[in-house]
């Protein structure tokens, strides 16, 4: 694996492509997860401006069997067709099911399967070491590491300086409790040669100036123009014009989403599906326990979407 490449390919918007299923039964509708692809492309976003996560938190990974994940991963490959970069959420608790994840990926043709610490058990880092390594044995593909605090022990300098000696370790998707000792701001510093940083605690415009060159947008899934132009701008070094961004069109997005959790349901990949049908794209609920959300907050959400300006929206 060409490693400077794989690390230049997975610059640009983290896009986490929603995983489709069919009502009433919620069986994987590939077809419309296509389609949703296809639009993404046909809107601007080519290998220069993003990469497609296929079944990642907001791709319903949790609540899917592992022929599913690979049904679903392969629909997006052939539908990108190398066209944008794929990588594939292979979070598990298994080391096993992990290697064969990273196997599955690679023939799928994805480019980076992303890798988080094992939930539910406090592993410690030298488990989560082995861990990756037996992914990086399994298959020639590019690993991204996911900082999941919030679910798993929070990743520590020393992880981070350890996991740096795998050589296909060639994105850190990065995010770290807000705290005043700049955990977040540290560790790009002092990788941001070694790794692609994903950020993934918004701070895109001072997170790009240590370094970071990837962006974790969830709005891209129904205004993908909305990240081409951060992109650019971050690019061109308006950082004013990219701050302004976020909190006109991103933060209503994200309050939404935080009012959802506090008071009705929790996951991922819902709020995303619900905009995504308000624009006239393919959607569908989530799969239990995470509960349908698309008739109790769909005028607040329609609202939220005029308000922030996206083109398109129902009955705007």
């Amino acid at each position: 694996m060409d490693i400077a490449k794989a690390k230049k390919r997975l610059e640009g918007c983290y896009i986490t492509v929603p995983t489709m299923f069919k009502d009433p039964d919620l069986e994987l509708d590939v077809a419309a997860t296509r389609r949703n692809v296809k639009f993404l492309i046909s809107r601007g976003i080519t290998e220069n401006y993003g990469v497609f996560l296929a079944g990642g938190a907001a791709g319903d990974f949790s609540t899917m069997t592992f022929d599913e994940r690979v049904r679903n991963l392969e629909g997006v490959a052939e539908e990108t067709a190398g066209r944008v970069p794929v990588a594939m959420g292979a979070q598990t608790t298994s080391t096993m099911e992990l290697k064969r994840l990273a196997k599955a990926a690679h023939r799928a043709g994805a480019e980076f399967i992303q890798v988080s610490r094992p939930f539910y058990f406090a592993h410690t880092e030298d488990d989560f070491y082995e861990y990756v390594c037996a992914a990086a044995e399994a298959a020639d593909i590019g690993i991204i590491i996911y900082n999941t605090f919030w679910t798993t022990g929070e990743m520590s300098y020393r992880q981070v300086e350890r996991l740096a000696s795998i050589p296909n370790v060639v994105g850190l998707k990065w995010a770290t409790p807000r705290s005043d000792s700049m955990e977040f701001e540290d560790v790009i510093v002092h990788f941001a040669r070694r790794f692609t940083f994903i950020d993934n605690n918004l701070k895109f415009p001072s997170s790009h100036v240590l370094g970071a060159r990837a962006y974790e947008v969830h709005l891209c899934n129904y205004w993908p123009e909305w990240g081409i132009r951060l992109v650019d701008e971050l690019d061109k070094g308006n950082f004013s014009s990219a701050q302004l961004m976020l909190a006109n069109n991103a933060l209503p997005f994200y309050k939404l989403w935080l009012e959802i959790e506090a008071s009705y349901t929790s996951g991922d990949g819902y709020l995303d599906k619900l905009c995504m049908e308000l624009v006239g794209l393919d959607s569908s609920r989530c799969r239990p326990p995470t509960r349908d959300i698309r008739t109790k907050f769909r005028e607040r959400c329609r609202q939220m979407l005029i308000g922030s300006g996206v083109p398109g929206v129902a009955g705007a």
